[in-house]
């Protein structure tokens, strides 16, 4: 079967500094079943893999020149199916803040490109010990970060500071890391 696709081109909003998770949800709950994305970006989205793969989608990717990306995502053949028993994440965002400790580590990831800033707070954090606060500043609200933090068992307090412009984020390291071999 050929797949349609429906096109979205979020490299204006990423390069303007916005965050474009909104505008691809919204595209992808507005596919019939015989419909794929074609999603153009600055950068290979990882993180989106994931959160769609858990919708029932596959994807195909492809560098197109000067660092930017096409991504095709397709529903996922016959018999592979979204997972409806996975449990809803629940809402770290907003974690209570009042018992941690004071930050062990700080991080200024604003002057960097996605998906640089979540690499790097990702990679502090494997680092640390359970129990332990990293303190991170960036430059948008990191939307692809928050379903890996929680996949990694911790919690996460942000907002943006007065200015508007600076995304504040507090990340408490969660219990044992996953053995690996």
């Amino acid at each position: 079967m050929t797949q349609n696709y429906i096109d979205l081109d979020v490299r204006p909003i990423l390069r303007n500094g916005g965050e474009p998770f909104a505008e691809i949800m919204k595209a992808v709950s507005s596919l019939a079943p015989d419909q794929g994305l074609r999603l153009y970006a600055t950068f290979k989205p990882v993180p989106l893999f994931q959160v769609l793969g858990k919708k029932g989608y596959s994807h195909a990717e492809k560098e197109i020149g000067g660092g930017d990306w096409e991504i095709l995502f397709q529903p996922a053949k016959t018999g592979q199916q979204p997972a409806q028993n996975a449990k809803a994440a629940p809402d770290t965002e907003n974690a209570d803040t009042t018992d941690w400790p004071e930050p062990a580590q700080h991080m200024d990831n604003r002057d960097l490109d996605p998906p640089e800033p979540m690499v790097r707070v990702l990679g502090a954090v494997e680092k640390m010990k359970p129990g332990e606060v990293l303190s991170a500043l960036l430059c948008r609200k990191p939307m692809f970060l928050f379903p890996e933090l929680q996949s990694r068992g911790h919690t996460w307090h942000g907002a943006f500071e007065p200015d508007g412009t600076t995304y504040k984020i507090l990340i408490r390291v969660g219990g044992a890391k996953p053995a690996t071999h």
